[in-house]
């Protein structure tokens, strides 16, 4: 039987609605927050006390939100610990805890805040988000009562997680993430007994949400891009930058590249423990970055993405990363190469002592091969490239594969390594490659002053990292960080 004609027009009605909803591109944006830190103490607060320290904060992030909403923003996502800081014992956190429900309970807390226990916090973020029409993304804590019948339980009787929570611009609460990967320094917080991958649906793209120190393991990253499929994945992060390669800025850009997604990156910004490094980032670069260590306030950052980036013209095609490093001979040999330091790692190191030529350093499987041409070689500056092939095991344990060209701190080779922010030598070109065992392949460049270079380099389909432009601004690495995650 045929539809009605008012029940036919009523449907390319809804249809055309869709249609228009949906969005080839749309406006994110991040805040980098200077977290308001509760006072140091071994005792806990009163709730009141702890409501009070966290309004406070978000009384800041609600001036972000609102801001980036006039300005167009769909989504805003806060930092990590954005909500009540860091300075915590597991007794002391409690305070500042709410019980976060599954999402599937279909809650908008801003116009039924009674539904479930106290939760003032999930209240004022839904409403937040509703007054704006903007989905927003926090950090926040999730208790989870349990007992003895659970041999996981603790022994003060419940589950602390380190969790994100998503409100769409209804105020519903759509995503609930617990974080898995804790950092050694979170004794406050239980991870869960299972990884999550978290995703949800929006008008502009499929999203995927995890926390800081997760990017560097396959459960939840690799899970949510290369099996679930995000377009985009939101990370609020406590990020605190380890030069050469894992600033905050320099990693979540290559991250972005490597695994070619749309990626929005909001750190805190508490420069005495080197936390700044914020961005919206895509496939095929920065689209705006803030990375600031001489003064105390926030940012906002806001870029416009596309809502499926792997159906982007611009999104770059599949790498082969060991196709061309594989298919060469090595270059020069080495009959001076010496080891060196890099975050805990034994790299291998050869110089660069001719102002241009062809180098090839190994370790273990890993070859890297560089040719390069300097711009005028400073003296007092030293070039050296280098190779790492294996278990990184200080904060936490997983194999890494890479490849560097990156300056020395000094004169002495002993310095290879050590973190450095400035230099002077500029490059006329540079081509860097590996024999990478791994397809996660994280391409970096990073420029004096730690800047990016968006648009200034490029990794071609047999895993080459190159420069575009003739001459570079002085650098400070080039860097492939390869990710083992199938050797953990």
């Amino acid at each position: 039987m045929l539809p009605s004609q008012p029940l036919l027009h009523a449907a390319v009605l809804a249809l055309t609605v869709l249609q228009a909803l949906a969005s080839d591109t749309f406006i994110a944006a991040v805040y980098e927050h200077a977290v308001i830190l509760p006072d140091a103490t071994d005792e806990p607060v009163s709730p009141d006390d702890a409501l009070a320290l966290m309004n406070k904060n978000m009384d800041v992030l609600e001036g972000a939100t609102k801001e980036a909403a006039q300005q167009g923003a769909r989504i805003i996502v806060t930092p990590e610990d954005g909500i009540y800081g860091w300075r915590f014992t597991r007794e002391t956190i409690y305070p500042y805890l709410e019980d976060i429900p599954d999402p599937a309970v279909d809650w908008i807390p801003c116009t039924d805040p009674t539904r479930f226990a106290p939760a003032p916090v999930q209240n004022r973020l839904s409403c937040m988000a509703r007054n704006n029409s903007i989905y927003v993304v926090a950090n926040i804590g999730d208790k989870k009562p349990c007992n003895s019948s659970d041999p996981g339980c603790p022994s003060d009787g419940r589950y602390q997680y380190n969790t994100n929570v998503v409100f769409d611009p209804e105020g519903k609460l759509v995503a609930r993430y617990h974080k898995y990967n804790l950092f050694m320094s979170e004794t406050q917080f239980n991870y869960p007994k299972e990884p999550e991958a978290v995703t949800f649906e929006t008008p502009f793209g499929k999203f995927g949400i995890f926390t800081c120190f997760d990017i560097l393991f396959r459960e939840p990253a690799v899970v949510l891009v290369s099996e679930l499929q995000v377009d985009t994945v939101l990370f609020p992060t406590a990020w605190m930058n380890v030069l050469p390669f894992l600033t905050a800025v320099e990693f979540h850009s290559a991250w972005a590249m490597g695994m070619g997604v749309n990626f929005l990156a909001a750190n805190t910004h508490y420069t005495s423990m080197s936390m700044t490094g914020s961005g919206i980032y895509a496939p095929d670069g920065a689209r705006t970055y803030y990375y600031n260590m001489k003064t105390e306030d926030g940012h906002l950052l806001i870029a416009e993405l596309d809502s499926h980036p792997r159906l982007s013209p611009a999104s770059p095609p599949a790498v082969s990363w060991s196709s061309y490093a594989s298919s060469v001979e090595r270059f020069s040999p080495n009959d001076h190469d010496f080891g060196g330091l890099i975050f805990h790692d034994w790299f291998t190191f050869t110089e660069l002592t001719k102002p241009e030529g062809n180098l090839t350093v190994c370790q273990k499987d890993l070859c890297c091969h560089l040719s390069y041409k300097m711009a005028g070689k400073q003296e007092d500056e030293v070039y050296v490239l280098g190779a790492f092939d294996g278990l990184h095991v200080v904060e936490g344990q997983y194999y890494l594969q890479i490849c560097t060209l990156l300056k020395c701190k000094s004169t002495d080779p002993n310095t290879c390594g050590q973190p450095v922010e400035t230099a002077q030598t500029k490059f006329e070109m540079f081509s860097l490659s590996g024999t990478f065992g791994t397809n996660y392949v994280f391409p970096e460049v990073l420029y004096t002053g730690v800047q990016l270079a968006p648009g200034e380099f490029e990794v071609l389909n047999d895993g080459r990292l190159i420069s575009k432009t003739r001459t570079t601004k002085p650098v400070v690495t080039v860097t492939l960080f390869g990710r083992w995650y199938e050797k953990d």
